[in-house]
Parts: C-alpha cells; structure tokens; sequence
C-alpha cells in the first residue's frame, strides 16, 4: 500500500508536545480538517473521541491508530505524529504512547478502512520502523521515514 496517498507532509509532526489524549486528538482535528473538504476540526475530533469511547485504540508498544468514519469526508486522510514525551492512551498493554497515526476515512469505504488499519498496524508494529521514526528529527524525517516502502 502507497501510504503516501494518504499522508502528506503537512500532516506529518515530529517530537510534538502533546499533554494529554485529548490534546493530541484536537491537534489532529486541526492537522486533518483543511484536507477534508466541508469537514470541520470539531467533526474530526468528535469522531476519533467517539472511536476512543468504544475501546482504546492504542494498539500497544507505545503506538495508537486512532480513526474515525465521517460522513462529510470525500477521501481517506491520515496524520503522523510523535510526540515529544509519551502519554496515557489506555493503550491495551497500558504503556504510554509516543507515535500515533490517525485515519479518517468516508463513512461508505468500510473494507477500504480495515484493510488500510492493517496496512498501517503491521508497518508500526515492525520494530525498526518504529525506532526510525521515534529518531526522527524533522516533520520531513518522519515522512519520509513513514512512507518509504522499505521503512527502516
């Protein structure tokens, strides 16, 4: 899968200082919302929350895959970030988190949305993929460290 379809650099954030879930969620709302056309920062925000509420999605070893379906977006979007310290996301080994990749897809597009989830869990649970972008040391770094198809 070309995960640079999905993410562009202008959603991608290296060492970011995010204080709580919450915090990181509304920074993805702000990051996402100019790429979906008539979708707000609010709408992105309340649909990752909402996921949030059914169950955490951090997936473990210090990653989360928060995502949500939005009935205004017209394409799937992503945002990459790592945070500057780890925080509590519940996540299912109760580790703190310090990379998140978030996706936001159309309400209609369920098989595209699993299968891209699992595109992306299987990249981040690849150990030297994770220590690359956890190195990283610019929001282009983590980018193109994220995007390569051979991620470290």
């Amino acid at each position: 899968m070309d995960l640079s379809t999905l993410l562009s650099p202008d959603c991608t954030r290296c060492a970011v200082a995010g204080s709580s879930k919450k915090k990181v969620l509304e920074l993805i709302g702000q990051l996402a919302a100019p790429r979906l056309s008539g979708t707000t920062s609010f709408d992105v925000f309340e649909s990752l929350l909402n996921r949030e509420r059914l169950g955490s999605t951090g997936i473990g070893l210090g990653v989360a895959i928060p995502h949500g379906r939005l009935g205004t977006a017209n394409k799937p979007v992503a945002v990459l970030l790592t945070l500057e310290e780890p925080i509590d996301f519940d996540a299912i080994d109760n580790q703190p988190v310090d990379i998140i990749f978030a996706l936001l897809v159309p309400e209609e597009e369920h098989e595209q949305h699993l299968q891209t989830l699992a595109a992306v869990a299987q990249r981040l649970n690849e150990k030297s993929c994770t220590r690359g972008l956890r190195d990283a040391k610019s929001d282009q770094e983590l980018y193109t460290l994220f995007t390569d198809k051979d991620c470290p």
